[in-house]
């Protein structure tokens, strides 16, 4: 697919092209071609594949980028395998026992811990920054829902688009922290002989 060709082309070209901007802008441009080649090339390819032989199995990634709230970013569009499981484990039976609001905040809090594990134990830094990430998606779906939320159009149109990229995008630098660059990334970009 483009996305696996896209991503190539930037892991493989990129990441050298972008040398003298220094080794974080190389890894940025490496996660980006590796989220390209993976979750939106292999991962829909695997999909359809299964897909092809009679098994329901949706594509991970379901256009990200046209998602217009941030609960449609994060339940319907974002790491869809993720969602459905932490859904059905975690965030359903909190939303039934106290509120939505304790689940939204309960789900996001599991899946900072999660990527604390698999993000920075690995990188040996940048503790807790992947969870203050998602506190902060967390409190953006709050903010969103609420009724001053509502009365800013947020979560339809423009509005809600331009709120979600914004939550998303802004602070990603929490979630994939230098140390993680620097000490996962960088080396596995060299590994793959792109750095």
């Amino acid at each position: 697919t483009l996305s696996v060709a896209l991503g190539a082309a930037l892991v493989w070209g990129g990441v050298a092209a972008v040398g003298a901007a220094g080794a974080l802008a190389q890894g940025w441009v490496g996660m980006v071609g590796i989220v390209l080649m993976l979750h939106f090339g292999v991962f829909r390819l695997v999909s359809c594949a299964w897909r092809s032989a009679g098994v329901e199995a949706r594509p991970l990634m379901d256009r990200p980028l046209a998602a217009v709230s941030l609960g449609e970013f994060w339940g319907r569009r974002w790491n869809t395998a993720f969602r459905d499981l932490t859904h059905r484990c975690f965030y359903a039976p909190l939303a039934r026992r106290w509120s939505p609001r304790v689940a939204i905040l309960g789900g996001f809090l599991l899946s900072g811990v999660v990527h604390d594990l698999v993000i920075s134990l690995p990188a040996r830094g940048g503790y807790g920054l992947p969870t203050a990430y998602f506190a902060l998606q967390a409190l953006g779906l709050l903010v969103e829902r609420s009724p001053f939320g509502r009365r800013l159009g947020l979560g339809r149109g423009r509005a809600g688009w331009s709120w979600t990229m914004l939550v998303v995008a802004v602070p990603v630098g929490l979630l994939f922290h230098p140390a993680f660059i620097r000490v996962v990334i960088l080396p596995f970009l060299a590994a793959l002989g792109a750095a």
